[in-house]
């Protein structure tokens, strides 16, 4: 059965319905219809999927290097170790060779007998002092923030999902014509199997820093382990300011009491000379 075209004019003439039921028909008679949409939609959305996956495999892998590489926080573990155990000599706890990452947060909780002052701003303070190279730390964890945010879970997912849509449309293909045209060529595959490799990178590197923290990477998550880190980053970086901002009014508060007793001392310089003129006049 033939379809005569329908001029502009003649659709305009035509009822909504009639038109709506004339595009019914053209559609069914593509082949392969559904195959061909899932294609272009894959297509067209697979930018944004890899865009969305790579930077966050990025930041993680970023994230675990520099965990392992800074310096400035292995000697802050040291200190916070050897702190720890100053401070249980005698019980227990003394003589402790290691502690969980997720203890950092908490030495924020633990005040001194006078309750002015932390451990972690009696930490912040020792390192201005005499462990400068330890306050660079902060930014040598650049990426545990972002880190943080990634979750593991959702972005096996992903990849997973990525990887059938792949496998699906590659055998959709088997069934449509070959084409020459270099435009019509799509390199999804490629392009997921970098990804793949890169999140099998990634999950090594976490891994590793499991066996480095002595702790177990399938029961710490990415998102507690990193969350942990970024919050004492965020804990450690206002204690400086906070130690900053004590010491300034401490310095404000001692200026005022100098010029006060200098001012004092001045008036009563005053007060004795001009009772020495006063006893010199009699």
């Amino acid at each position: 059965m033939k379809h005569a075209a329908v001029s502009p004019i003649g659709k305009e003439l035509l009822p909504d319905r009639a038109v709506t039921h004339m595009h019914r028909i053209a559609m069914s008679s593509v082949k392969l219809l559904r195959p061909r949409l899932n294609g272009i939609l894959f297509k067209l959305t697979f930018e944004e999927q890899v865009n969305n996956i790579r930077p966050d495999i990025m930041n993680v892998t970023f994230a675990c290097e520099e965990v392992k590489k800074s310096e400035g926080f292995s000697k802050l573990l040291e200190l916070v170790l050897l702190v720890g155990n100053f401070m249980n000599s005698g019980s227990r706890n003394a003589q402790t060779f290691g502690f969980n990452i997720a203890f950092l947060s908490k030495l924020r909780d633990t005040k001194s007998i006078s309750q002015n002052t932390t451990l972690l701003h009696f930490l912040a303070e020792k390192c201005e002092r005499n462990y400068e190279s330890i306050l660079r730390f902060p930014e040598e964890l650049e990426h545990v923030e972002a880190a943080s945010r990634v979750s593991a879970e959702i972005l096996k997912s992903s990849l997973t999902t990525m990887e059938r849509q792949i496998q699906r449309l590659e055998n959709d293909i088997e069934h449509f014509p070959k084409t020459d045209d270099e435009q019509d060529k799509f390199h999804s595959r490629e392009q997921y199997e970098k990804l793949a490799m890169m999140h099998k990178n990634m999950q090594k590197l976490y891994e590793g820093l499991g066996n480095f923290f002595a702790f177990d990477p399938h029961s710490v998550s990415m998102e507690d382990f990193f969350g942990d880190l970024a919050n004492f980053r965020v804990l450690f970086l206002e204690a400086v300011k906070e130690n900053h901002k004590k010491r300034e009014m401490e310095e404000k508060i001692k200026r005022a009491k100098l010029a006060k007793e200098k001012a004092e001392r001045e008036k009563q310089e005053r007060q004795q000379k001009k009772k020495q003129l006063i006893d010199m006049n009699k």
